[in-house]
């Protein structure tokens, strides 16, 4: 009686879920990021950077230099989210950058961009004045409203990408919202 006693604990210890290896999840693996899909990222990419920098031509500078920095050596990639990483990447160049020109003295632009002069303002905002506001956000709201409203993730995407909670994500996007609300009303758009 008591052999049969033993023998019934150490059946369910070997049959338990923690044992078994075959009924564990797996685990997430990690690859090399191939450069031949940096292409497929490249319009999310330069939306985010647009949002970022406030202008088309700083954010194709931006793209560049930020594939420039991922394509120098092998990046692991964890979890299949590679865009979550080409983002982090773009946003850490961008700091990075903005570090860099801080730096530097100020310099006064010679010419101004194309405004469309002579076109009559209508009700609607032109994606340059939108960009700027959204430019012109705190660090953590700005990356919300990319996240979300320009690449159109959803809550948990975003969440995920800038490694916080869904929460504060919704917390971020509405105060990045009315910042670039009231930057706008400001600007008379």
């Amino acid at each position: 009686m008591t052999e049969s006693a033993c023998a019934t604990p150490r059946s369910t210890r070997t049959d338990s879920p923690a044992a078994s290896p075959e009924q564990r999840p797996p685990r997430a693996v990690a690859y090399v990021l191939d450069p031949a899909v940096l292409p497929d990222h490249i319009d999310a990419l330069y939306r985010a950077a647009w949002a970022l920098c406030g202008s088309r031509s700083d954010a194709e500078d931006l793209v560049q230099t930020t594939f420039l920095q991922v394509l120098k050596r092998p990046r692991i990639i964890r979890n299949g989210n590679e865009r979550a990483y080409l983002l982090r990447a773009l946003r850490n160049t961008h700091t990075t950058r903005y570090r860099t020109l801080s730096r530097r003295p100020a310099t006064v632009q010679l010419h101004e961009e194309d405004t469309g002069a002579g076109v009559e303002p209508s009700a609607n905002i032109s994606s340059r004045e939108l960009m700027e506001a959204i430019a012109s956000a705190p660090p953590l709201y700005k990356d919300a409203v990319i996240a979300v409203d320009i690449l159109g993730m959803t809550y948990g995407e975003a969440a995920r990408s800038l490694r916080t909670r869904e929460k504060t994500v919704a917390s971020r996007l509405h105060r990045g919202r009315q910042h670039v609300a009231r930057e706008l009303l400001s600007r008379g758009v």
